[in-house]
């Protein structure tokens, strides 16, 4: 069974930082990319950044992009999201799942809260 748990959020102020981490147990994704999504109170689930599983690519919504920084380690079957320069607006609970993300592999998520 697999299972991808995130951690690493909180409460920041406006400009401030944060580093997501996502553990997959389970499986090793060596198939697929890996990816963050976010969900902010009463919006839709939204794409952040996805990363291929050898790291050598990455994409990123144009909200994200410049601030944020997605990375992999192999090894620790874990990818993780750099976030600075963090905006209210960037208030959200992160989930990671493959890319295209499965049904079946969304997480809790980790709530991210950036005061003004």
């Amino acid at each position: 069974q697999v299972q991808l748990v995130e951690s690493g959020g909180g409460l920041v102020q406006s400009g401030g930082s944060l580093r997501l981490s996502c553990a997959a147990y389970g499986r090793t994704f060596s198939r697929y990319g890996m990816g963050w999504f976010r969900q902010a109170p009463g919006k839709e689930r939204e794409f952040v950044a996805t990363i291929s599983w050898s790291g050598g690519s990455t994409s990123y919504a144009d909200s994200v992009k410049g601030r944020f920084t997605i990375s992999i380690d192999n090894a620790k079957n874990t990818v993780y999201l750099q976030m600075n320069s963090l905006k209210p607006e960037d208030t959200a609970v992160y989930y990671c799942n493959t890319d295209p993300p499965r049904p079946t592999y969304w997480g809790q998520g980790t709530q991210v809260t950036v005061s003004s």
